[in-house]
């Protein structure tokens, strides 16, 4: 079902705006599963994801291309943060950037406080003043958690490529020893 949205190899080959490509979109590993392919693409699509607020799908692509990583892998392994998850990943990685550099929690404000700047000099000098007293700290728990989530998705897509492999062999293997049983003649009959 999933086959019919994805466009065919021939026609991403033939596409003129990706012609500019060259012989690099020709490579079989960035269409085609294999274990390496598929954990470089999950550790792209997990650091893009946890470090660019924007343009993240395409951006996990652009390096899926230069890293020689499964497109498609990277492009859904982003989807690690989405709009239900941004506002915990981001307090998470504010928390954790200033706990590291020793920065001190933002107090909280309640809304009865808040006085709404009038003109856009005001608004921008506000907004200026709130990412500054939140954006180093913000990027610094923002690429600790890229960093961090790439190579535990680099991690478990390892194991679980592993995993399903062994799981295969433990198949077939059964399968074997169902296969030689059933061509033996029972104990105790005449040969």
């Amino acid at each position: 079902m999933l086959r019919r949205f994805i466009p065919s190899l021939d026609s991403i080959k033939h596409n003129r705006l990706l012609r500019w490509f060259g012989p690099r979109i020709h490579d079989p590993s960035l269409w085609h599963l294999n274990r390496r392919a598929f954990t470089r693409a999950v550790a792209i699509g997990a650091f893009c994801g946890l470090l660019v607020p924007l343009a993240q799908i395409p951006l996990a692509a652009l390096m899926s291309l230069l890293l020689r990583a499964n497109v498609w892998v990277a492009a859904v392994a982003t989807l690690v943060s989405n709009p239900f998850t941004y506002g915990p990943l981001y307090y998470f990685a504010y928390r954790l950037g200033a706990r590291l550099i020793g920065a001190p929690a933002l107090p909280a404000r309640s809304g009865a406080d808040f006085i709404p700047p009038e003109g856009f000099v005001e608004w921008s000098a506000y907004v200026w003043q709130w990412v500054s007293g939140i954006g180093q700290p913000l990027l610094l728990g923002m690429l600790l958690m890229a960093v961090s989530g790439a190579a535990l998705g680099y991690g478990l897509a390892q194991f679980g490529w592993r995993m399903k492999i062994l799981d295969k062999r433990r198949r077939q293997l059964h399968a074997r020893m169902l296969r030689a049983r059933a061509g033996q003649a029972p104990l105790g009959t005449p040969s």
